[in-house]
């Protein structure tokens, strides 16, 4: 008789247990917990200027969580600055080239400039590499310059069009991680 209650209460336990590790991961995987993980901060501008610079929306929301998580005053080792972690140097000349007057750093941090900027310098990369995702994305991490490298050198582009290899590694996994945010910004944002 103890033997069976036994039994019937581990029955019981991993019943219980089964359905709150279902239920957990069913939560996790919700567009509502989602939402929390995969914020979207600055909707007004991400549309305006993703609008304005003929983006997807969702493309900018993700490079922006990748980039920064929405940190306005994130900093990189590499002093890339702001939500979109843009380089000093490639933020004054696309300020030049869509005429942000009296540019300066600190501009950066604001969150309109820094979006305006990112954009306009996604929309260059796109027109750069205009049938390939993946290497405007490698050109936005890893450098306009070292992705046409790469794409003369056999070793990393059988056809000079595509990369079969991206030889840096921090770029790479910075390209497979935006395409998968994508997907996510893509599925639970989908007024976008």
């Amino acid at each position: 008789m103890q033997r069976q209650k036994g039994r019937k209460a581990r029955r019981i336990a991993l019943v219980l247990a089964f359905t709150i590790f279902v239920s957990g991961y069913m939560l996790y995987q919700s567009d509502y917990v989602k939402r929390i993980r995969y914020p979207l901060k600055y909707k007004e501008h991400i549309q305006r200027y993703a609008a304005e610079y003929s983006l997807d929306s969702c493309l900018v929301a993700s490079v922006i969580w990748v980039e920064s998580k929405y940190d306005t005053s994130a900093v990189s080792r590499k002093n890339a600055m702001g939500l979109m972690q843009l380089i000093p140097e490639t933020a004054r000349w696309g300020a030049a080239k869509i005429g942000i007057q009296d540019f300066n750093e600190s501009m950066l941090f604001d969150p309109d400039v820094n979006i305006r900027l990112g954009c306009w310098y996604l929309s260059y990369l796109i027109r750069q590499f205009p049938d390939d995702i993946r290497l405007v994305l490698a050109a936005y991490n890893g450098g306009i310059g070292n992705v046409k490298a790469w794409l003369e050198n056999k070793e990393y582009s059988a056809d000079g069009k595509t990369l079969d290899h991206i030889p840096f590694g921090e770029t790479r996994t910075y390209v497979d991680l935006v395409l998968k945010i994508y997907d996510i910004y893509k599925q639970i944002y989908p007024e976008l």
